[in-house]
């Protein structure tokens, strides 16, 4: 087994840990779920769900990779030898989600090329749906390949390997030490500009305006962790194999803090950004802030390009800033993804980071294919839905009883993180993960689960939703359980138990 990367230096982790987890959903996701959950009034639940989930599930995850030195599913198998099935549950999700999240960063880069000139014209929506995507009239249907949307997947793919290929401090960390602070820069241009058109103080008085009211809802407080949750890149192995490649003596609880707080402070960027942007189109078509609040991919691919239109000037400019931020975003977050099972890879099978990347790389390449078909988008949108309403959920919800409950684990990791850390964690950390966060994600897994007997999600058919949603889910389990009971290629895995433990 080739002997374990590190990072080039502490700045370089915390970078990778935040392009990590500042992605396309902060962009996206944060501002509307912040609006619709009483505006300035939902920062105190989402503070609270920093505080109590997100801090402590990434000093937990930082923990266990610094401390067992591996990928998740090593890692957990050194922690608890029936643990390690977890990991490869996560690492498969992981490996779901980057198949289809490749796809978006290439939709990404044609925006890019369309934003010279405004390719898009006067119909941003039909020109997505329509000319970029070819999509299908009917869900469910395949189709064929889009060859427009092949030749950009195919370059994110090389771009993405190449950079792994190169390592962990020579690769992910030089291209994050780019990446991240660029992004930062093109993003508050993009943000002063919004703030100087017309209307914007009104998207910002929307935003920020405090409905005192929504507190007293527990749904409120259920979208805040769900937001620090899917934000954060916990539950599904990208932090655990991150900090793997941490020298021996790291302060793993400032790295935590670090990470958590840059990663809100992004999210609050973008939510200003997009707001300021919503009230200026607002101010423009003559009607309420409410009426043109969007999120998700529509946002991104069909509000923001009708709001660029409307520019006084330097339309293109800024539709380049923008949609490259959401280049950069999401190959940070991408690459950080695939990054966890190639480390599996490497781990379980003994075999060099060349034929790791190479095989996981061709495979999981093969596989976004899918979704750049005339059926792509709606097979897309239920495998997102599904494999992070009830992939990560549910696996961090196991990875914390489990832990917490079972292996009695938390002591011993709260000892070895205190060691090496200045800041030092006691027993709010134990009681947030063994009570707080199982009660939260435990609630989050009910009310999805009702939500979805109740009704189709999206109305999709029901054979949709159980192919690429359900069906999804359960096989990542299951192929997560037979991998954890195929014997590892190397005898590393036993002979450092002594060592890290």
């Amino acid at each position: 087994m080739e002997q374990r990367q590190q990072w080039g230096s502490r700045y370089g982790f915390i970078l990778a840990a935040v392009g990590s987890a500042i992605g396309l959903g902060n962009i996206w996701r944060f501002p509307a779920v912040a609006y619709e959950n009483g505006g300035g009034a939902f920062f105190l639940p989402y503070l609270f769900a920093i505080l109590t989930a997100g801090i402590p599930i990434l000093i937990l995850e930082f923990t266990i990779g610094q401390k067992f030195r591996g990928s998740a599913p090593l890692s957990l198998f050194r922690l608890n030898k029936k643990a390690e099935w977890l990991g490869w549950w996560q690492l498969l999700i992981a490996f779901v989600i980057c198949t289809y999240y490749s796809v978006i960063v290439a939709w990404a880069i044609k925006y890019t090329i369309y934003s010279f000139g405004t390719k898009w014209g006067t119909d941003p929506g039909s020109f997505f749906n329509n000319d970029v995507l070819k999509i299908a009239d009917t869900p469910g249907t395949i189709g064929g390949l889009v060859p427009g949307i092949i030749i950009p997947l195919l370059f994110v793919w090389v771009v993405t390997l190449f950079v792994l290929y190169r390592g962990v401090a020579k690769g992910i960390e030089k291209l994050n030490k780019i990446f991240l602070p660029v992004l930062i820069v093109m993003f508050l241009a993009i943000v002063i500009r919004a703030l100087t058109l017309d209307g914007a103080a009104t998207g910002l008085d929307a935003f920020f305006k405090p409905n005192w009211d929504m507190l007293f809802d527990g749904k409120v407080w259920i979208a805040a962790y769900g937001q620090i949750f899917f934000s954060l890149s916990i539950g599904f192995a990208i932090m655990i194999t991150y900090s793997s490649y941490l020298p021996k003596k790291s302060d793993i609880n400032n790295n935590a803090f670090i990470t958590a707080f840059s990663n809100s402070g992004f999210e609050l960027l973008a939510g200003i950004g997009v707001f300021a942007a919503l009230g200026f189109m607002a101010n423009q078509q003559g009607v309420a802030v409410e009426d043109v609040v969007s999120g998700g991919i529509g946002l991104a691919f069909v509000v923001f390009p009708s709001i660029i239109n409307e520019f006084p000037g330097l339309n293109g400019l800024f539709g380049v800033l923008f949609f490259l931020s959401l280049v950069f975003a999401g190959m940070t977050s991408l690459i950080s993804i695939v990054e966890t099972f190639i480390s599996g890879i490497q781990d379980k099978f003994n075999v060099s980071r060349t034929k790791a990347v190479l095989t996981s790389g061709l495979v999981a390449t093969a596989v976004s294919l899918i979704y750049a078909t005339n059926g792509g988008l709606y097979i897309l949108d239920v495998v997102d839905y599904f494999i992070n309403n009830f992939g990560i959920v549910t696996a961090g919800l196991v990875e914390v009883i489990l832990i917490a409950w079972f292996f009695k684990g938390l002591k011993g990791l709260q000892s070895h993180t205190n060691e090496l850390s200045d800041i030092r964690i006691g027993a709010w950390w134990r009681f947030c993960l063994s009570v707080v966060t199982p009660i939260v994600l435990g609630y989050m897994m009910f009310d999805n689960i009702r939500q979805n007997i109740e009704e189709n999600y999206g109305g999709y058919p029901t054979k949709l939703i159980f192919f690429a949603g359900i069906l999804v889910v359960i096989a990542s389990i299951i192929i997560g359980v037979l991998l954890s009971l195929k014997k590892w290629k190397s005898n590393a895995a036993l002979e450092n138990e002594r060592e890290v433990s």
